[in-house]
Formats: C-alpha cells, structure tokens, sequence
C-alpha cells in the first residue's frame, strides 16, 4: 500500500479562494431581505477580485503541476483566469439594472454566475479528462439553471430545456472519446497521453480516429460550431439578456482552453487528423454564421450567428497549429469576449420594466437620443466586422497570417470573403441607430449607475486602444505558447 502524497496547493490557491467565497455568498444571501440584495452583488464581485488576486499572487515563471499531474498552472491558464475574472466583473454589474427592472434580482443569479465561473477555472487549468469534465460540468449545470433563472419566460424555461438535452448528448458523446482513448492508452492524464498516443497511433489508427471524432464533437457543441450549432441562436434569444451576455463572453474563453488542453497539449500527434476536421468545421461555421446572421431581425439572435462565424476564425488559428496560430485564436477569443459584453452591455441598459429590448429596430435612432451608446455600440460592432483601427481586426489580421504561413491561403482567403458577407448586417446595426427615425414608444431614458457607465465606457474604449496598440495583450498570448 502505497503512502499518500500531500499535492501541492498552491497551484490551486484561486480555486479554492473562489469556492469558499462562494459558499459564503450562498450563506449570507439567504439572510439578506430584498432591499439589501446589493450586498450579495458586492460580495460577489469582491470574490472575483480576490480570485484575480490569487491567480497573481500564485502565476509561476515556468509551469507547475499538482494534484498528480492533473491540475496545471502554466501562463496560459494565468492569462485566461485573469481574463475570465475581468469579463465575469462586467457581467454582474452590467446586469443589475436589467435584474431589478424585471424583478429577478435574486442571490441565485449570482451564485450560479460564481460556481460557473468557478468550472471555467478548472477547466482552464486541467490536465485530464477528469478534471476537463468535471470543470465542464460544473460550468454546464450551472448555465442550464442560469438559462431558466427567470421562471415566468416559457421561452427561457424551453431554452434552457433544449440546451440540457442537447449539451447532455454532445458531453454523452466527448465521454464516449474519453473512454475510447482511456481503453487504448491506459491513462487519462494528457501529459501521458501525449506519450501513449504517439506509440499506439501505428497500431490502432483507426480507434485512434473514431475516439478524436467524438472528442471533436463534444468540443464543437460547447464553442457552438457548425454542425453542432443549433442550441446557440434559441438559447441566445430565449436567456434573460443579462444570462445571454454571460454566455456570450466567458464561457467561450473557457471552450477555447479545453481545446488547447485537449488537442494541442493531449493530442498533438493526430493534428493531421484534427485539422483537417477543423478545416471543414471552420468554413461550415463561417458561412453558416455569416450567410443566416442576415435575415435576423432579432438583435440577440443575430449575434448568436455572428458568434458561430467567429468561432470558425478561432478555429482557423488552432488548425495552423503553430504557436502563432494558438496565440492569435487565444488573442480573438479574449478580444471577442470583450467585443461582446460592451454590445450585450449598451442592450441591457435599453430594457426598462415591461419592455424587453431585444429587436434591432429596438436601436433606431439611439444617436438622436444617446449618442455616446450608440457610439460604444457601433465600436462593437466595427470590432466585430474587423474594421480598423478597432482590435477586431488585428484579430482578424493575426489569425489570417497564421494561417498563410502554413500554405493555407485558399483557406484565408474564404475567411476574409465570409468577412465581407459579415459586414454587411453588422454595418446594418450602426445605420439603424444613425439613419433611422426613433420610434416613440421604445424611446427610453438610459440613466446608468456610475459605476456601469464608467465600466461600460472603458470597455468600449478598450476596443480601440487594444487595436492600436495590439501588443498589450498579444504579448501574453505569445508568451503562453512560448
């Protein structure tokens, strides 16, 4: 019998700090009567700077282990933590008006936001299937609560069914890889696997490929590529709008590190195999996105198209599979989430009690009436469209010559024709707030709190500081796969 081992802690100080403070959320909010519920939303977003704390406090030089090797603390999980700290901050405060407007300002919001927040730390820092599906799991679980938090919508409760089905099918279906590549290898520790699979990928390559497939499926639901798309547009338009901007931001990122930890770190000798299902899965996303985000007429269902289209870019960089093609995905995935709370941000502040704001025309004239939010808007949305000198197109431009760089031109060259289709209904967006008359009764007075209008103006600043000095942040990317 062999004697027990104390793994190191550290390396999941951040971890441990967030669950903790999450309990003691859950406990206090259980005593607090409903006018003072803005305790909880500071309580909540003091453990999220104290997280960001600790993921400082704790970043190595080079990368550290634990926990058996299946748990990793490497600058890639570093930048990402603090990414997905940063983003959840503006989520919750972004979402307070939105929460009381429609009378679902609830400790609950919150301690879900939290504990999915918390899977998305795990899931950026595991190092085996395991602690990949536990991690997603917890992040799963909890966006189905958030999804059907407001329980008078029967559209978010039909949402938040069809996204429990269909997300336990596709992780029925990455278990299923799972336990094909554990049969063959023996492990599901990805340092080892890495090992393992280079020795067996002579002697079974074809259970080697049919367990990557549904490795590939699993995680083409959860980024929400095509094929595996058709939860994205329903649970975008049926989710309370301040579930919609969570979903729409860190979660991504989280979906962008379990590839990294999967394919690159686990399974780097079938990139053959896997870019080549990339390949079809990034062009399908990009024209599938582009092509249907057109005839929407829904702001939120327009961006969950545009989103599909951007998750084919993303995959564009880690198809390359070099390290510049993992940086510049790692760099759009992180600008997009960004890109996407100051859009989802400027909507939440159109809703007022009784009015969901969520049609386009729901825009018109926002510059007669509020000319620096439909500013902020139209950043987005030039970010979004890679106009420059927003940092959607240094995005853009990145993964582009990540992709050339591997005589992949034809590929670059589809992207950037998907991008002009894309520029089409995002530029449709600014000329409805710019050129259209504003219709009376959606005319709303936007009064934000101080704190949401100065968060929500340095955010959409950020675009454009990010894209003329790119480097800030590109830097970091670089160096995680260094």
């Amino acid at each position: 019998m062999s004697d027990f081992i104390q793994p190191n802690l550290l390396p999941a100080l951040p971890e441990m700090v967030m669950l903790a403070m999450t309990c003691l959320v859950l406990v206090v909010d259980l005593f607090l009567p409903q006018e003072k519920r803005g305790f909880t939303l500071l309580l909540s977003v003091l453990t999220l700077l104290l997280t960001l704390a600790a993921v400082m406090f704790v970043a190595p030089v080079d990368s550290v282990s634990s926990f058996g090797d299946s748990f990793v603390l490497d600058q890639l999980a570093v930048t990402l933590k603090i990414a997905v700290c940063i983003i959840t901050i503006l989520v919750f405060i972004y979402s307070r008006d939105y929460l009381i407007d429609h009378d679902i300002y609830k400790g609950e919001y919150y301690v879900l936001g939290l504990f999915a927040t918390l899977g998305m730390l795990i899931m950026i820092s595991a190092h085996s299937f395991l602690m990949i599906y536990l991690g997603l799991e917890l992040l799963s679980l909890s966006l189905y609560a958030m999804i059907a938090f407001n329980r008078k919508s029967l559209m978010a409760s039909e949402s938040a069914m069809k996204y429990f089905v269909l997300g336990a099918m596709a992780s029925g279906l990455l278990l299923y890889g799972i336990s094909i590549f554990y049969g063959i290898t023996g492990t599901i520790n990805i340092n080892e696997l890495s090992t393992l699979v280079s020795a067996q990928a002579d002697k079974n390559p074809v259970a080697l490929a049919f367990a990557l497939t549904f490795i590939v499926v699993g995680l083409s639901f959860k980024l929400g590529a095509v094929p595996f798309h058709m939860w994205l547009p329903d649970v975008y338009q049926g989710s309370p709008t301040s579930v919609t901007l969570f979903i729409g931001t860190a979660p991504k990122i989280a979906g962008f590190a379990m590839a990294i930890r999967l394919l690159v770190d686990g399974l780097s000798d079938l990139q053959v195999d896997w870019s080549q299902m990339f390949i079809v899965l990034a062009v399908a996303s990009m024209a599938i996105g582009n092509i249907i985000a057109i005839a929407q007429t829904n702001f939120k269902r327009m961006l969950a198209y545009s989103t599909i289209s951007h998750v084919g870019f993303i995959l564009l960089g880690i198809l390359a599979g070099t390290a510049n093609g993992y940086a510049s995905a790692m760099f759009y995935t992180i600008t997009y989430a960004i890109t996407s709370s100051v859009s989802f941000g400027v909507l939440l502040l159109l809703n007022r009690r009784g009015f969901e704001a969520e049609n386009i025309n729901d825009l018109s004239g926002l510059n007669h009436t509020h000319p620096w939010y439909a500013a902020l808007v139209a950043i987005a949305m030039f970010s979004m469209a890679g106009v420059p000198p927003t940092v959607g197109f240094y995005a853009k431009l990145s993964v582009l010559q990540a992709v050339v760089q591997v005589d992949l031109v034809w590929l670059a060259v589809a992207a950037v024709l998907f991008s002009v289709i894309g520029l089409f209904y995002y530029l449709r967006v600014v000329k409805v707030m710019y050129f259209d008359e504003v219709v009376e009764d959606q005319v709303t007075s936007i009064k934000p709190a101080l704190d949401v209008k100065i968060l929500l103006s340095v955010n959409g600043l950020s675009l454009i500081g990010l894209g003329i000095f790119p480097s800030l942040l590109m830097a970091y990317c670089i160096r995680a796969f260094a």
